[in-house]
């Protein structure tokens, strides 16, 4: 720390610049909304549609529950968000469902949450990557051929932007996630003040789907009308997942940023919904009923395209809500033992990158399985979200009766309401769509929550056998003798057994001889060279039958544990770093070899010593 002279001549500590502390690497309510948010944005592109798909069963008659429908999802909106405001609240530290049912409803069931959102947000990214390639297609049938590529393409992207840290992405998706919220907003009030459809141009030359001789509205088709329209909730979980990720007061920009969602999510579906009615739309195929109502609404022209293209650009994009939540709900699952560690390191820029890389990885086989199809993934979305909203709103009812607070009845109402309301969801669409698919999500589920378990069990016996927990034994020294492999005299060697020495309280040179001439000549040159050098330390040669170099090393050190017990043996390994990294291609591994052997085969300390060759000139 520098020091500046004081007028009394005394020297006090010079001012310095607070540490990083990564703030800057963190979200604000804005970029937040705009990493976290696009899943459920990009949702009312197909929401509405899937409510519209399921009454066309009904036929006219059956369009005519849309708004309905679409109100009773609103609310369930309201309910979930208000939800998990209080759940951002009550577990700042992130992980949403899996945080609540962790603390209220006991270990297995906060797995099962957990196993639903891993689910989900690796099926969003597969699932928003086609969509988006999907729209691109549309408007351009000759990539049609290429779409897995093109997916592909677009999957190495957002995992290109998501490495350099969740705030780089936000910015870089606040353009799109902008142009795409005020155009549909632009859409429903331009609709609004319309008698009439400007224009039917999009709808033209294609077949209705819509059914003839069908008049009969059952509860079960308005169920299922409501759980198909629930796909546009996926996505209001991920900011309660990802509230470490906001800058402080992190817990209360997550609590804006999970308002804003709501309401713009809420506004724009029913907006569109109101259209749908307003307009008398009808399910057309191969045309989308967004794109149906921005013709009706702004006409057929450049504003037309203009939403196609930002629906088209937030679909794709919307895999990033999976990036911003996925990889702070796996650290949480390596804190607790239940993932390995390596998904709790944080790298530069605060970006968990195993967790990125991994949820990348999944990703692209999904893609590969499905070559780049968007139908052949939908039927498994939206099931695992609606686990975790069942299993987050259930512990939460118990979070407000062993709380205990001012209002806590009304509020413990309000989330026994939603968990009833997404529990019949998640059965409904379940069943629904078991036989599209849906059944892979129920084999693997279970499957996943084992495989939480087994690693848990595996870091318990492996935490018992270290004594985590206990207060172990005091140290004490133990006599120390630390082997050196070398194969020839040379500056590496000095240096080695300098640390050596430096290391250990006896040294030993260990070099291996092979039977065949030319090594047994070059062992003996050896051995007359150290003799002249008069290190000090003794050079053993150790016999191999065979030409290798690791397991008579590893042989010699198991004699020496055998004949010295309660000796600490180390073996220092000695390589050079090259300058450059291409120039390891030019090494022989010699040390890698020894210390895998080593490692396999006995309780050695192993130290791979590194020498770096610019270091080493004069």
């Amino acid at each position: 720390m520098s020091v500046v002279t004081t007028e009394a001549g005394a020297a006090s500590p010079r001012a310095e610049e607070p540490p990083d502390t990564g703030a800057r690497h963190k979200l604000t309510a804005v970029t937040g909304l705009a990493a976290l948010s696009l899943d459920a944005m990009a949702s009312v592109a197909y929401g509405p549609e899937a409510i519209v798909l399921v009454l066309a069963a009904a036929g006219g008659h059956g369009l005519g529950f849309t708004l309905p429908v679409t109100l009773a999802i609103a609310a369930l909106l309201a309910v979930l968000v208000a939800s998990y405001r209080q759940v951002i609240a009550a577990f700042p530290e992130g992980g949403g469902s899996y945080a609540v049912a962790k603390a209220h409803l006991g270990r297995r069931t906060s797995l099962v949450a957990a196993a639903s959102l891993v689910l989900d947000y690796v099926l969003n990214v597969a699932v928003a990557v086609t969509a988006g390639v999907a729209a691109l297609t549309s408007a351009f049938p000759q990539a049609y051929g290429v779409r897995l590529w093109w997916c592909l393409g677009v999957l190495v992207l957002v995992t290109a932007v998501n490495l350099r840290g969740i705030v780089d992405s936000a910015r870089a998706f606040i353009v799109p996630t902008a142009v795409f919220i005020g155009s549909i907003l632009v859409l429903v009030a331009v609709g609004l003040l319309r008698d009439a459809p400007a224009s039917t141009e999009a709808a033209t030359g294609h077949a209705s789907v819509l059914a003839d001789d069908a008049t009969t509205v059952g509860a079960l088709l308005l169920l299922k009308a409501f759980a198909s329209g629930c796909s546009a909730l996926t996505g209001v979980e991920a900011i309660a997942n990802a509230v470490p990720s906001f800058r402080a007061p992190a817990a209360r920009r997550a609590q804006h940023a999970e308002i804003t969602l709501g309401a713009l999510l809420g506004v724009m579906l029913i907006g569109l919904s109101v259209l749908i009615s307003r307009f008398g739309l009808q399910p057309v195929e191969g045309v989308t009923v967004l794109a149906q109502l921005a013709d009706a609404s702004l006409g057929h022209n450049w504003a037309f395209y203009l939403v196609q293209f930002a629906t088209m650009v937030l679909l794709a994009l919307s895999a990033n809500t999976s990036f911003g939540g996925l990889p702070v709900l796996l650290k949480l699952l390596a804190r607790d033992n239940y993932l390995p560690h390596v998904f709790g390191l944080k790298a530069d820029r605060q970006v968990h990158r195993h967790g990125v890389l991994a949820l990348a990885a999944v990703a692209a086989g999904l893609l590969l399985f499905s070559g780049g199809d968007t139908n052949t993934l939908v039927p498994l979305f939206a099931i695992g979200v609606f686990v975790g909203f069942t299993v987050a709103q259930t512990g939460m009812v118990l979070h407000w009766h062993r709380a205990r607070g001012s209002g806590w009845v009304g509020k413990a109402v309000l989330n026994g309401v939603g968990a009833l309301l997404t529990g019949v969801s998640a059965v409904v669409v379940t069943v629904t769509k078991f036989h599209d698919g849906a059944w892979l999500i129920v084999v693997a589920l279970p499957l996943l929550v084992a495989g939480f378990e087994c690693v848990h069990r595996v870091y318990a016996r492996i935490g018992e056998r270290l004594g985590v927990g206990r207060i172990p034994e005091p140290p004490h020294r133990d006599r120390s003798l630390v082997l050196v492999p070398v194969s020839s005299l040379t500056r590496l060697t000095s240096e080695a057994l300098t640390a050596a020495v430096s290391l250990g309280d006896e040294v030993r040179a260990v070099t291996v001889c092979h039977p065949d001439a030319e090594d047994r000549e070059q062992t003996e040159a050896l051995q007359r060279d150290w003799a002249l050098w008069n290190p000090g330390i003794p050079l053993v040669r150790v016999p191999s039958a065979r030409r290798t170099v690791g397991r008579p090393i590893a042989a010699y050190v198991r004699e020496l544990a055998a004949a010295e017990p309660g000796t600490r043996i180390t073996v220092l390994i000695p390589e050079v770093e090259p300058e450059h990294l291409w120039q390891r291609l030019l090494q022989n591994q010699r040390g890698a070899v020894i210390s895998q052997a080593v490692r396999r085969d006995t309780n050695a300390v192993i130290c791979r010593l590194r020498f770096r060759v610019s270091g080493l000139l004069p």
